[in-house]
């Protein structure tokens, strides 16, 4: 699995998170909504240069021209409710893709371990399509893991691209444990951050994302 880290290299994209990161800024959730899909919009045209393309002829008022369009057929997910602004942001993007949509959430189990429950799935076929799944928060991995695996029930893809907005190393390992060596995924950051608190929420992440979004939720 390659991972790529976008905040190593300076660009338009460490505004928008910093923005997300202010406890201030945080207060305006349409404001945050729209940062989140800005940095899915950045991330969509960094994982367009990494898609397969070839040339297509478009007639001009004054000739044919020859551009180079994306051949590979798109399959974009996400996990709800949170990573609606970030799908949104790639989808702005990738309009022609088709789409997926998943529930996962964590849960405390009896034995007082966290675990993650996914309970929804709707998608088209994926076979030989190139995934891409996006999710703001990589707290622990869980979510992306069992997302993945969930969609690979519709099919074996040619390539999957897992998006997030900010991660930690200790999902980035996970990830790397539980997906081997895979040369058909790749892992794109926006930002990895080095630690989880006793809640599993990452520091110094931004808190929940969901909420900051969409309001507090029972």
């Amino acid at each position: 699995m390659k991972v790529i880290n976008l905040s190593e290299h300076n660009s338009l994209l460490n505004q928008y998170l910093r923005e997300i990161r202010d406890a201030d800024i945080q207060k305006d959730s349409m404001r945050f909504r729209r940062n989140i899909e800005r940095i899915g919009e950045v991330m969509a045209v960094e994982v367009s240069k990494a898609l397969a393309y070839e040339p297509t002829k478009v007639q001009t008022p004054l000739g044919v021209a020859e551009v180079q369009t994306v051949s590979d057929s798109l399959v974009l997910a996400t996990i709800l409710r949170a990573g609606l602004p970030l799908y949104q942001g790639f989808l702005n993007m990738f309009d022609h893709a088709e789409n997926a949509f998943l529930s996962a959430y964590r849960r405390v189990n009896e034995e007082g371990r966290l675990e993650i429950v996914a309970e929804y799935l709707a998608a088209p076929s994926i076979e030989g399509k190139t995934l891409i799944i996006a999710d703001p928060m990589l707290a622990t991995g869980m979510s992306m893991e069992i997302s993945y695996l969930a969609l690979l029930k519709h099919g074996q893809p040619k390539h999957t691209h897992l998006c997030c907005t900010i991660g930690t190393q200790q999902a980035v390992d996970y990830l790397r444990k539980t997906l081997g060596d895979r040369e058909d995924v790749t892992l794109w950051c926006a930002a990895i951050d080095p630690v989880l608190n006793e809640k599993k929420y990452i520091v110094p992440g931004l808190g929940d994302a969901g909420d900051l979004c969409f309001g507090d939720k029972l």
